[in-house]
């Protein structure tokens, strides 16, 4: 077989070695959405050995337009995103393995799955993942780079445990825009930039020359031709609860997960029930069909009613499009679910 990596071995920084390195290396992903795909293509091609995916949602018409891994049938039939990404990723190198988790990420889940992950990559939305994130890198010493980006902005940084401030020390100096994909969209040029940010990121580590990692929290306006690199490396906070002298790691415990929240983009609310709950599709469709017209596969059961959208996942995560109060969305879960 001709050397698929002929071209990537020819940069010097990686070279056959680099390949080789590559080749032994696991790297766990949260979310395969627009950050996700982008990246888990990348580092696909470059030949990493093993990619972990985990997201908890499915594929959506107003994902097409951002996150390249998808088709309009992956839309059609509302298959979730890991299942559809790692068919698409295998098809692009058959080499790689790809281990592929539906659920919403959260300690009990992602802690055994840990165990020889070399580096973390953050490709969700959810300020709560990160920073359960955070607090995993920090407690079990595995790198991570997070990622964020809204409208025509994008922001990256590399924390590596016990070198550099973590994510607990940067948001407490750092301002919050408020700005959502709710508010003010989001455009494919931003998704592509920072996700090669972070690919950049990861290679640099698993090829072993942390000296190129950047040290800066990097932010750009893609519009506005604007971008900025800001010195961090003064932030970091001794006692800090999640990478201090004390760590008490404060979001890996269940009270600080989100069991209820707003998703983002989506006009929708997903509960997430405090044990979780393995339902019978069959039985839930005959259960829920006086509601409206029900749809189905191995993975999930959605069912339309006349003014919102239930889609119930195998681990009894409920997802109520169509609504915005969280106090209907609860009426609503409860007159179903009990």
């Amino acid at each position: 077989m001709h050397n698929r990596y002929s071209r990537q071995q020819l940069f010097s920084p990686i070279g056959e070695n680099g390949q080789l390195l590559l080749k032994e290396k696991h790297v766990l992903m949260i979310g395969v959405g627009a950050l996700g795909s982008a990246s888990a293509e990348a580092l696909v091609r470059a030949g990493v050995g093993k990619l972990t995916i985990i997201d908890r949602d499915y594929v959506e018409w107003s994902n097409l337009q951002r996150q390249q891994l998808y088709t309009e049938r992956d839309a059609q039939e509302k298959v979730p995103k890991v299942i559809a990404a790692k068919k698409r990723l295998q098809s692009i190198n058959a080499e790689v393995e790809i281990n592929e988790y539906i659920f919403d990420a959260c300690t009990e889940q992602i802690i055994p799955l840990l165990a020889d992950v070399d580096i973390m990559l953050d490709a969700t939305d959810n300020f709560d993942i990160r920073f359960m994130m955070n607090d995993l890198a920090q407690k079990y010493q595995i790198p991570w780079v997070y990622g964020s980006c809204v409208g025509s902005y994008g922001a990256t940084y590399t924390i590596v445990p016990g070198k550099t401030p973590c994510l607990h020390c940067l948001l407490a100096a750092m301002p919050n825009t408020g700005m959502t994909c709710d508010t003010v969209g989001i455009i494919s040029p931003t998704v592509q930039i920072v996700a090669a940010y972070q690919v950049a990121e990861v290679l640099k580590f698993l090829v072993g020359d942390e000296e190129a990692l950047r040290k800066s929290y990097l932010t750009f306006d893609v519009w506005q031709n604007q971008h900025y690199e800001i010195n961090v490396e003064k932030i970091r906070n001794h006692d800090c609860p999640s990478c201090g002298k004390n760590p008490t790691y404060p979001y890996l415990s269940y009270e600080n997960q989100t069991k209820l929240n707003v998703l983002c983009g989506r006009d929708a609310i997903q509960i997430r029930p405090a044990k979780p709950i393995h339902y019978n599709f069959d039985q839930l469709a005959v259960q829920l069909s006086p509601y409206g017209d029900i749809q189905q596969n191995p993975y999930l059961l959605s069912c339309q009613a006349e003014d919102y959208r239930l889609v119930i996942f195998q681990d009894g995560r409920v997802v109520i499009h169509g609504v915005q109060d969280i106090q209907k969305a609860k009426t609503i879960y409860y007159r179903l679910f009990g």
